[in-house]
């Protein structure tokens, strides 16, 4: 039996956002786009010295050998259909999402499978319309390589991956910023007059993404970590609720949920590095 070839690649898997939606309003008209959207695409590819692997319905996977290739081209693929959606109404707009992960993947002919394959895939099912998520090992390719912005996201949960997979956001500017919304025409008509502060404004912002990323963080744990943060939560707002701030009382019962916390954390860090230290010796 032939021994299946392996090598380490960054791998982009890209689909486009609410495909079927687009499709049943107006089914000619979204495979023109498609089609022309993927002539982009390619042409961005082979300038970042990509391989397409495959395209399936909306869905397209391009296997890189240079991980900062692999972010840039993605980029540039945003921002060229972000100034392509621009021209479009709402209605029309074609928005992909993108993953990229950088991993050991399996080589079958033209075709390529394994883990760093299925996580790049995973990573475009939860990015942002007009985004791009990376995965960590992406992320610690290209941090200080390239003028980018990046919001780290946490622990990500993924389908058919056994781990918590960190990600993080590549941040786009414009229109094709994917941690903004589009401004809803009644809200501004009903706060017409009102001053705001742009300060308060990015405070806002920061605290919104504090409490998403640690609301990210949470889902990923094991339930009792879930179970013993809410069970302090609930005395620090019993506390609150009875006496205030003056005397913190909730910090005794909070102390055992506190401790198996911190168990769960010291035990997961040993195992850690007992398997990297058994994986070293093999």
């Amino acid at each position: 039996m032939q021994r299946v070839k392996r090598r380490l690649a960054a791998i982009m898997c890209a689909d486009v956002a609410q495909y079927s939606k687009l499709m049943e309003q107006d089914e000619d008209g979204t495979l023109d786009r498609l089609k022309a959207y993927r002539s982009v695409m390619s042409s961005l590819t082979a300038r970042h010295n990509g391989r397409i692997v495959n395209t399936w319905g909306d869905a397209v996977i391009i296997e890189f050998t240079s991980v900062t290739e692999a972010v840039q081209c993605a980029v540039d693929i945003q921002n060229e259909l972000s100034l392509k959606n621009a021209e479009l109404p709402d209605a029309n707009r074609m928005e992909f999402r993108i993953g990229i992960n950088l991993g050991d993947i399996m080589v079958e002919g033209e075709d390529i499978y394994g883990d760093g394959v299925n996580v790049a895939a995973r990573l475009q099912e939860i990015a942002p319309r007009g985004g791009i998520m990376l995965s960590q090992s992406v992320y610690d390719q290209v941090k200080a390589k390239m003028a980018l912005g990046f919001d780290p996201l946490g622990p990500q949960q993924v389908k058919n991956v056994s781990d918590p997979v960190e990600t993080y956001a590549v941040r786009l500017g414009g229109r094709n910023a994917p941690q903004f919304t589009r401004p809803d025409p009644d809200k501004e008509n009903s706060s017409k007059g009102q001053k705001t502060h742009p300060e308060w404004d990015k405070d806002t912002q920061a605290v919104a993404n504090g409490f998403e990323q640690a609301r990210r963080w949470l889902r990923a744990q094991p339930r009792r970590i879930r179970s013993s943060v809410f069970m302090i939560g609930f005395f620090f707002i019993l506390n609150l609720l009875t006496s205030g701030l003056s005397t913190l009382w909730f910090v005794w019962p909070s102390l055992p949920f506190a401790m198996m916390i911190v168990w769960h954390f010291i035990v997961g860090r040993r195992g850690k590095s007992l398997a990297k230290s058994s994986g070293q010796g093999d």
